[in-house]
């Protein structure tokens, strides 16, 4: 079984209102982003990180394209995969 943990982020109102956003649209956004963050510097694999997002993975691959983030590694990644193996 999962276990969820619960993070809690202060923003100043400000900052929701200049966005012209609802906190829980503002939550979702801030997963979704950090999701992509922690995938792109490797951190989370592609099925974490779509499981941080709240998205299937074939969801979070095509999110992933919008943002121009690749799901491929570079060649340096796959030269060092390849001794590794």
């Amino acid at each position: 079984m999962r276990q969820i943990v619960n993070v809690s982020v202060p923003v100043p109102e400000e900052i929701l209102l200049s966005l012209r956003i609802e906190s829980d649209e503002f939550a979702t956004q801030m997963a979704l982003l950090t999701a992509l963050k922690l995938y792109e510097s490797r951190k989370l694999s592609v099925g974490q990180a779509a499981t941080f997002a709240g998205l299937d993975e074939v969801d979070f691959i095509k999110f992933l394209g919008q943002n121009r983030v690749s799901i491929f590694s570079t060649s340096s990644e796959i030269t060092e995969d390849f001794q590794n193996a």
